[in-house]
């Protein structure tokens, strides 16, 4: 490990040994941090797949049912029914904080007609409306799942992160201070011996 260019004196040596003790509790805090962030992250990312299992087999069962309600409806009064909203969403979008992370977090508020149907009764068969039923229930999952895996993703980059400095700290920073404070005690005991040596010789010839 390459050592600091530095000049090998007490005052050096001071400040170096300053700088490792800080080295060392910020490596001893991110490498905590950075365990606790996988097991949150690790916790999150269990849901999240449940919550995607679940969501797109609800999806699945949402599209076949409108497959056999256009199936039961002419093409052209179907594609008039559902492309008429009964449901106008707002959404709250906000941030929460995971261990000093900023995830989205997103609260949809809807209004709808009395009946929930984006059609008149008369207009399409019944088997449309379980379909319509089966769908506005599942867009606050969407969003769930949505929100979800963005927090995956963005705790999975902050981790990488984390991992970085944590390695850089601990094998560049900390080695190479190491380095550095031992060459500069070797120097100065060096240089401690030779005066002591110029002292001896000093009181030998008086």
């Amino acid at each position: 490990m390459a050592r600091l260019n530095v000049n090998p004196t007490r005052m050096e040596l001071k400040k170096l040994k300053a700088r490792l003790s800080t080295a060392v509790r910020g490596h001893k805090l991110l490498k905590d941090k950075s365990d606790e962030m996988v097991r949150r992250f690790s916790a999150i990312l269990k849901k999240t797949k449940a919550l995607r299992e679940e969501v797109e087999q609800e999806l699945s069962s949402t599209l076949r049912q409108f497959a056999v309600a256009r199936s039961v409806t002419p093409a052209h009064e179907a594609e008039a029914a559902f492309s008429m909203p009964s449901v106008a969403v707002a959404a709250e979008c906000d941030t929460e904080s995971i261990m000093g992370v900023d995830v989205p977090s997103v609260t949809l508020s809807s209004e709808k007609r009395s009946d929930g149907l984006p059609y008149a009764y008369s207009e399409i068969t019944g088997e449309a409306d379980y379909s319509v039923g089966k769908a506005a229930a599942l867009l606050p999952r969407m969003v769930e799942l949505a929100c979800s895996e963005k927090s995956v993703r963005m705790l999975a980059e902050e981790i990488e992160r984390n991992k970085r400095r944590v390695n850089a700290l601990e094998y560049v920073m900390i080695p190479q201070l190491e380095e550095t404070i031992k060459y500069i005690k070797d120097k100065l005991d060096e240089n401690e011996r030779a005066a002591v040596v110029r002292l001896m010789k000093v009181k030998s010839k008086a």
